[in-house]
């Protein structure tokens, strides 16, 4: 993708629909006029009058208690430097949406105009009544620490820079883990910090906390060593002047054992690297590159514990780990402060996870066989759902202890379930899709090319790295509209009408004839059908010159299945094919099946569709709950639509045992886990949070999840074909490119996981 072209893309993904990143949306209802007078007028008067009386009551009635300020002046925003407020409102509402989908805490964005700190303290004094937490962001050195320190003692909300502390946190919880590994004490062991920046000194000053000594440390910023007998040094960076003999980072890096750096790209040689320690431990963070590349790092050092800024190599450092998490804690015993004990406990707790066993989940998002504690899993990932519970409930700890929560919570394993049922508001499910593709990227072909849309999303597949298009259609028509939406990368383009493409349409012909030629096709036939993109398409897959396959943008259901069931056919014990849409829901992951293919299944299909579903969702590293869906609910029906059902249900309990399915089920009882555990105590989905419904036709699955999509805004992700012995992915009429996107990304896992599945 040009430079021109991806400007463009970032432009209109900030523009479009909607500008900007991030809304208000109501949490009351308002239809009524009742409504409205309790929302406002006069009945808004009742809850005024009672936060007069008593000032807490704010956290009672309104949404202080989950309301963070993420506020700024624009004066050093990471990688444009001091570009002004107005210019930082972007990088603020993508914090404000950082905090919302990893810890859900709503988020005001506060620009400030001016420089001065005076008047930036007395802004954010003024306007923290409206807020239970203020995040500090992109100020520059020194005046963030003189702005953070007077609002952390003048404010009885929680203050915390994260551009100071975020990165402390999450890399002290590495250097623990690394030092553990390596078999050395941080009391003992030498420091060369690169950098002398507000991140840089919090850093420092955090592994001092945990036991790191002053006369071990050594200090390098833009000018050199920092030292004792240099003239004009910050009050931070005098902090951290050292007496030793060393005037250059390469006389510094001699003998140590840590490097951290936070300054800028490619300043460590490989020499640099010889020099230090034997198992060296070397947190290169600048971004996005790296004070020396990871893979020069590791192929001068084998002994190297590395970690760097990027989620492309191991061990990353990722303020995302800490800072959502950290205030969700703070929030929920409306803590006063943040403190460095609550800090502490963060890190601890992040340590510790790295050390607990992964969840498959994670494992599959990051394409894995089996993450564990070790020189290349030193910090939990981004995606570990276990985060927000483990760092919150520590951080929430930690606040009561040391004596600055206002709120005690009663029952810590309630608080638990209540973090983890803050997780479904979220996509995270696209993010490890996607995290997984671009692990491995297969080939994919999009079978129709010639359309301005499915080109778009083939573009987006090759430039997100997810996948690499092949592009079937009108070589002339594709190659036009290539230009016009600058799609400028190398990429394979077959018309199976043009003459180049005779001899391997005979050659897929004659395979197509000696399958199908007892099934009354001829040879000539055969020809004929290949000309047709979805046979083609087909067989490029059946083949092997194309792993996955997409198509249905431009042609009904039945016309593009009939080419892939006649070309690719079933996987092996599948009678019948069927699919399931993951719809992307507020309570989280929800799959619907059958939504595409069969009409009226009998219970045995039901049962089947049943167990395809349920391999699809471990597929996506979900444990799956399976209801089967009916008009009624454990035989208060005897008509043979619910009887079906309940007779699915039994062969599934005969045949598979371990599934957690039951039925039969109506909708809202599978939904509500709470009236489900009062009503049918017995039923094995009891207690548990359904993610599945198998519906038991085609209109009843069909028409809920296209409600769910167009009535509640739900994204979807699907059909996602089942039981098809090579992926293919048929798209509802008129997709949009992100629907395209996001199923090609399934297919490329898709083919991800089939592979695996024959080479076992």
């Amino acid at each position: 993708m040009s430079k021109q072209s991806k400007r463009r893309e970032a432009l209109v993904y900030h523009s479009k629909p909607i500008p900007g990143k991030i809304q208000v949306v109501p949490t009351k209802k308002y239809a009524t006029q009742r409504d409205l007078s309790l929302a406002y007028s006069p009945g808004v008067a009742e809850p005024c009058l009672e936060i007069e009386k008593d000032v807490n009551n704010v956290y009672k009635y309104t949404n202080k208690g989950n309301l963070v300020a993420v506020i700024s002046n624009g004066t050093a925003v990471l990688g444009l430097g001091d570009i002004g407020p107005e210019a930082s409102k972007p990088v603020m509402e993508g914090k404000a949406l950082l905090f919302k989908i990893f810890a859900d805490i709503d988020v005001f964005d506060i620009e400030v105009d001016t420089n001065n700190v005076e008047e930036f303290i007395a802004t954010v004094k003024n306007i923290a009544p409206t807020f239970g937490g203020i995040n500090l962001e992109d100020l520059k050195s020194p005046e963030a620490f003189e702005i953070e320190t007077r609002l952390k003692e003048e404010l009885d909300i929680p203050v915390m820079h994260d551009d100071q502390h975020g990165t402390a946190i999450i890399s002290a919880a590495a250097l623990l883990n690394a030092l553990e590994i390596v078999d050395k004490k941080i009391e003992e062991v030498t420091f060369v910090i690169s950098g002398a920046g507000a991140a840089a000194i919090s850093c420092t000053r955090l592994y001092k906390a945990f036991g790191a000594k002053a006369e071990n440390i050594v200090m390098v910023d833009s000018k050199g060593v920092i030292r004792k007998d240099r003239s004009s040094l910050s009050e931070e960076k005098a902090e951290f002047a050292t007496s030793k003999d060393v005037h250059s980072l390469e006389d510094a890096m001699k003998g140590v054992d840590v490097f951290v750096g936070l300054s800028i790209a490619d300043i460590v040689s490989p020499k640099m690297l010889l020099s230090m320690n034997d198992h060296p431990i070397v947190f290169a963070l600048a971004n996005p590159n790296s004070e020396i590349k990871y893979e020069l790092a590791v192929k001068t050092r084998d002994d190297i514990i590395m970690a760097t800024g990027r989620s492309d190599y191991p061990n990353q450092v990722n303020n995302v780990l800490g800072f959502p998490y950290i205030f969700r804690g703070a929030l929920d015993v409306r803590a006063t402060k943040i403190n460095e004990e609550m800090k502490m406990a963060a890190v601890l707790a992040l340590s510790e996870l790295a050390k607990e066993p992964v969840p498959e989940q994670v494992n599959i998002a990051y394409d894995e066989t089996k993450l564990t504690f070790g020189k290349d899993y030193i910090i939990p990932k981004p995606f570990d759902p276990r985060l927000i519970a483990t760092i919150p409930l520590a951080v929430a700890k930690a606040a009561i202890k040391s004596g600055v929560a206002k709120e005690e919570v009663k029952n810590w394993s309630n608080y638990e379930e209540e973090l983890y049922d803050r997780m479904g508001s979220d996509n995270k499910i696209i993010r490890m899709l996607f995290n997984r593709a671009r692990k491995h990227p297969k080939k994919i072909v999009f079978a129709e090319a010639d359309h301005l849309d499915v080109l778009k999303a083939a573009q987006i597949i090759l430039e997100e790295g997810i996948g690499i298009p092949i592009l079937l259609g009108r070589r002339e028509v594709i190659q036009e509209l290539m230009l016009e939406i600058e799609f400028d990368e190398e990429v394979e383009i077959i018309d199976p009408k043009s003459d180049e493409q005779l001899d391997k349409l005979k050659y897929y012909a004659e395979k197509h004839w000696v399958n199908r030629r007892r099934k009354g096709i001829t040879l000539y036939e055969a020809e004929k059908l290949m000309r047709e993109r979805n046979y083609f398409a087909s067989m490029m897959v059946n083949e092997g010159d194309a792993d996955a396959m997409i198509s249905g943008y431009s042609r009904s259901y039945p016309t593009v299945i009939r080419p892939v069931l006649e070309t690719i056919g079933k996987f092996e014990g599948v009678n019948k094919v069927a699919t399931t849409n993951l719809m992307l829901t507020k309570r989280g992951p929800l799959f619907i099946s059958d939504t595409s293919i069969n009409i009226d299944p009998t219970a045995k299909e039901l049962a089947k569709i049943a167990q395809m579903t349920n391999y699809t969702m471990k597929m996506f590293g979900l444990n799956p709950v399976i209801a089967m869906i009916s008009y009624a609910n454990y035989g208060s029906s005897n008509h043979e639509q619910s009887k079906k059902i309940k007779d699915a249900v039994a062969l599934l309990h005969k045949s598979n045992p371990d599934m957690i399915v039951d039925g039969e089920l109506q909708t809202d009882f599978a939904l509500n886990p709470k009236m489900l555990k009062k009503t049918f105590p017995f039923s094995k989905l009891a207690g548990k949070k359904v993610n599945a419904l198998i519906f038991p036709n085609l209109v009843s699955a069909n028409s809920n999840y296209k409600l769910l999509k167009e009535l509640n805004g739900v994204d979807s992700i699907g059909p996602i074909m089942l039981g098809m012995r090579k992926p293919v992915h048929i798209l509802q009429l008129g997709a949009s490119v992100e629907e395209m996107v996001n199923i090609a990304a399934v297919a490329v896992v898709d083919a991800q996981q089939k592979e695996k599945r024959e080479k076992e």
